[in-house]
């Protein structure tokens, strides 16, 4: 009951990725991201921990498909997951198992992996793949949001979207954008009004974590 794309910026190197799904607070269960290392979507029956799991065998020194195949042949359950893996190199990686729910897609693009289950057509990742691929935008954040429209004008889940979350990481130990709706009848429109918001700030909190000398004011009472 989710779709989602994990990509890299090739160049900045930052990573990030964008998931929505009929079930609540998505983000909180299929979304794993490091700083330097690599993002992992762990969805479908999701266990959660299979993100973590992979993360790690990146940071061992595992390119994406090793480190996949690797978590793989410890979870006994591995036949009703799906993953997806995109390392610091940009190498790539996905599972789909054969008892992942309804209609299930994957792709891999450049810079880019994306899948889905309970979907309500195949169409919808590639469409995901092709808009991350020719979208102009400036941000990896702005990619991924182009994505999640993609996905959603074709016709994203069989059900009703009702959560979804967009984050990313860029060469600092914290997520630079951590955005999440857990809960609304319009996640994709939620998800954008906050990337409106949040975007010509990232830079000044940014500023604040890393200098707090030179931080600009956050212009609100009481903060003169």
């Amino acid at each position: 009951m989710t779709f989602s794309i994990v990509a890299r910026d090739a160049r900045t190197g930052a990573l990030g990725m964008v998931v929505s799904s009929s079930s609540p607070a998505v983000a909180s269960r299929c979304l794993h991201l490091r700083s330097g290392i690599g993002a992992v979507a762990s969805q479908n029956v999701t266990n959660p921990a299979l993100g973590t799991a992979v993360l790690d065998q990146l940071e061992a020194g595992a390119p994406a498909g090793a480190a996949l195949d690797a978590v793989l042949a410890t979870e006994p359950h591995a036949d009703y997951r799906q993953l997806t893996v995109i390392d610091a190199g940009g190498r790539t990686a996905e599972h789909s198992g054969p008892n992942a729910l309804g209609t299930r897609a994957a792709r891999i693009g450049d810079q880019c992996v994306a899948a889905g289950n309970l979907l309500a057509d195949e169409a919808v990742i590639p469409a995901m793949v092709d808009a991350f691929e020719a979208s102009a935008g400036a941000d990896l954040e702005q990619r991924l949001l182009a994505a999640f429209r993609a996905a959603v004008d074709t016709g994203g889940e069989a059900g009703p979207i009702r959560s979804a979350g967009l984050a990313v990481v860029e060469d600092v130990p914290w997520r630079t954008t951590d955005l999440r709706v857990d809960d609304a009848d319009d996640p994709l429109g939620e998800i954008a009004r906050l990337l409106d918001l949040w975007m010509p700030q990232k830079a000044d909190y940014r500023v604040r974590a890393l200098d707090p000398t030179a931080a600009p004011s956050y212009g609100v009472p009481g903060d003169e």
